[in-house]
C-alpha cells in the first residue's frame, strides 16, 4: 500500500511542502500534534493512498479540519478510517440511505468540510467537483489544490 503524506506549510503567496509520515499516528491528536510542530500560519496536510483517496487536513489553532475525497476508502484504509471517524458526509444520507448495510462501511461519498480552503483560494465546489469527478484521481485533487495553492512545483519535486 502505498501511501503519501505532505504539509503544505507558509502563508498566502508563499507556501512550501514538507514530506510527513504518519506511520505513528493513531489518532487525529497524533495528527494534530504533527502539524503543530509547524510554525507557519498556514498548515495542511495532504494525503493520498493508492489511488482510492484523498484527505485534507487544516490546523487553526488547535483545531482540526478535515476533508476525505471518498468515505468508502474508510473501509479499507486505517488512514482514512482515522480522518472518516467523526466526520458527516458531505451531502446526502450516509450509506445512501441503506438501513441494511454493515456497520461501519462507509458510503463513497466526501465526508468532512469541503470549505476548509476556501479562503485560500480553493473553493468548496472546486474540491467537492474534483472529489466526485469520475476519472480524477487522488493525486491530480491534490495536485490542483497545491497548484491553488502556489506549490505545486515544490509537491512534484516531493512526489519525485
Amino acid at each position: 500500500m502505498s501511501l503519501f503524506a505532505f504539509a503544505v506549510i507558509g502563508k498566502p503567496g508563499s507556501f512550501d511542502v514538507a514530506e510527513l509520515e504518519l506511520g505513528g499516528c493513531e489518532s487525529i491528536d497524533d495528527v494534530v500534534e504533527l502539524l503543530a510542530d509547524f510554525t507557519e500560519p498556514v498548515r495542511v496536510l495532504g494525503v493520498e493512498q493508492d489511488d482510492e483517496y484523498a484527505v485534507l487536513a487544516r490546523l487553526v489553532d488547535d483545531s482540526l479540519t478535515v476533508f476525505l475525497s471518498n468515505g468508502h476508502a474508510a473501509d479499507d484504509y486505517p488512514v482514512a478510517q482515522l480522518f472518516a471517524d467523526d466526520l458527516e458526509e458531505v451531502g446526502g444520507d450516509p450509506l445512501d440511505g441503506d438501513e441494511d448495510a454493515p456497520r461501519g462501511v462507509h458510503d463513497a461519498a466526501p465526508f468532512g468540510d469541503p470549505g476548509l480552503l476556501a479562503d485560500l483560494g480553493v473553493p468548496a465546489p472546486l474540491l467537492l467537483e474534483l472529489a466526485v469527478h469520475e476519472g480524477t484521481l487522488p493525486s491530480d485533487l491534490l495536485s490542483v489544490v497545491c497548484e491553488r495553492l502556489g506549490c505545486a512545483e515544490a509537491l512534484d519535486g516531493l512526489r519525485g
